[in-house]
């Protein structure tokens, strides 16, 4: 009877009606931000490469362009308020980011995200949404009701990532799950927040269809047609699980090191963890004659190719995907900004995809795994990851569900098991897990 009287209460009421109105101008907000974000990107890597004459970019094209992300963000995260947000090693955990650190979360994200850093869009729109949630409740009234105002800004970052993943339901489970809540705490807030993205939803949808604009979120239009699995797809797909966990724990080990290298002279170090990623994305197509903006940024591109066309890839191909944007992926964690899901998504589908010609185990299985495990390993939230990666695969799913899930627990376990404690890792909140049972507004970002 609590829980039903709290439910009807004037007061929750009008926190309904606030959400729902919240999740308007957020929505309207992060449906410009991503729009412009995609833009920048299609010209950096599609048109300015074809108007100096390239058909795509050459090897060599992230390389300066890494440097001008290197050289044009050192100023916001050393000089601005908030220093650029959230750090992507950190995972979806940690406090909302302030309205007035909001500027520099945005700068950071433009800057980085079209010149190439290997890093996701999500975080930075988490952010943005919860900020400008807060923004709409009254200063006293956050301190006067600091439960009511975490809910607002929870729900506000739902509404901001209502369709980044293909569906809105994804970002608020992900935003539920991370909050580590249960019983009649979490039915006080997936309320607000299904309302949020829902609103939310709406207004990407209805933006995106009226202006023609494409916000690029994480969506496979075609993949590998599955089969019910069977016995070989689990005996290789479970270590395949353990292996992506094993890689991912890797890349964010790294993420750690190069934040720790970023705490000294940090101007100077964060250019040349740019350089570096500039390179690794390089690299790759230099050894591979593909284009090296499969590498670089989030990798939504890359995962859409590898679902569609999985035997166009070679196997070595493959593993030089996942070694070189792995690197980049790592060194971006600790010293730009971005979402950590998209790259770690991609390489988790790449390795899944390498392992198809394994007896009995085909790409379809091959990237089920990969898609589940990775979501798991680098969110350290089994429940969204597998959501994600069901419906990813769209049609597939009846049939792919029962090996994602059993993947997405491998991979969970054992990146658990292999990832360092909290105090053996930078200061700092950590992601998934470790922040579980915190407020309700301290998944946001």
């Amino acid at each position: 009877m609590q829980l039903k009287a709290v439910l009807l209460s004037p007061g929750y009421l009008k926190l309904l009606l606030l959400a729902a109105l919240v999740g308007i101008p957020v929505s309207l907000v992060a449906f410009g931000f991503v729009v412009l974000e995609h833009q920048m990107q299609h010209w950096v890597w599609t048109s300015l490469p074809f108007e100096l004459g390239f058909h795509q970019p050459p090897w060599w094209w992230p390389l300066p362009t890494l440097a001008l992300a290197g050289v044009l963000i050192v100023p916001v995260l050393t000089r601005m308020p908030g220093k650029g947000g959230h750090l992507p090693v950190r995972g979806l955990g940690g406090p909302p980011v302030p309205p007035k650190a909001l500027p520099s979360v945005v700068i950071a994200a433009l800057v980085a995200l079209p010149l190439g850093a290997s890093l996701g869009p999500e975080a930075p729109l988490m952010a943005l949404g919860g900020g400008l949630a807060l923004l709409g409740v009254a200063r006293a009234k956050r301190e006067a009701q600091p439960k009511a105002a975490a809910i607002v800004g929870t729900a506000g970052s739902s509404a901001a990532i209502a369709t980044i993943f293909g569906n809105p339901v994804i970002g608020c489970v992900m935003v539920l799950e991370a909050a580590g809540l249960g019983g009649p705490q979490l039915l006080l807030l997936v309320v607000p927040c299904l309302l949020a993205s829902g609103v939310g939803a709406l207004v990407f949808t209805g933006f995106g269809h009226w202006t023609g604009l494409d916000i690029g979120a994480l969506t496979l239009q075609s993949v590998p047609r599955s089969e019910v699995p069977t016995a070989p797809d689990y005996l290789w797909g479970i270590p395949l699980a353990a292996l992506i966990a094993v890689v991912v724990v890797a890349v964010q080990t790294l993420g750690w090191t190069t934040y720790d290298f970023t705490t000294r002279r940090t101007g100077a170090h964060i250019i040349a963890c740019a350089v570096g990623v500039g390179v690794c994305t390089a690299a790759y197509a230099l050894l591979t004659g593909r284009s090296p903006e499969e590498a670089a940024l989030s990798g939504q591109e890359t995962l859409s190719q590898l679902a569609a066309n999985p035997q166009s890839w070679g196997v070595a191909t493959l593993v030089l995907l996942a070694l070189f944007k792995g690197l980049a992926y790592g060194i971006c964690l600790g010293s730009l900004r971005g979402g950590p899901i998209f790259p770690a998504v991609t390489i988790g589908a790449a390795l899944g995809i390498a392992c198809a010609g394994l007896p009995g185990f085909g790409a379809a299985a091959g990237l089920s795994v990969g898609l589940a495990a990775s979501g798991a390993a680098i969110t350290g939230l089994p429940v969204t990851a597998s959501l994600l990666a069901i419906l990813l695969v769209g049609a597939n799913a009846r049939d792919a569900a029962p090996l994602m899930l059993v993947a997405a627990v491998v991979s969970f376990v054992v990146a658990t098991k292999l990832r360092p404690k909290p105090s053996e890792q930078a200061p700092g909140p950590v992601q998934g897990p470790a922040s579980a049972g915190a407020d309700p507004g301290t998944a946001q970002t």
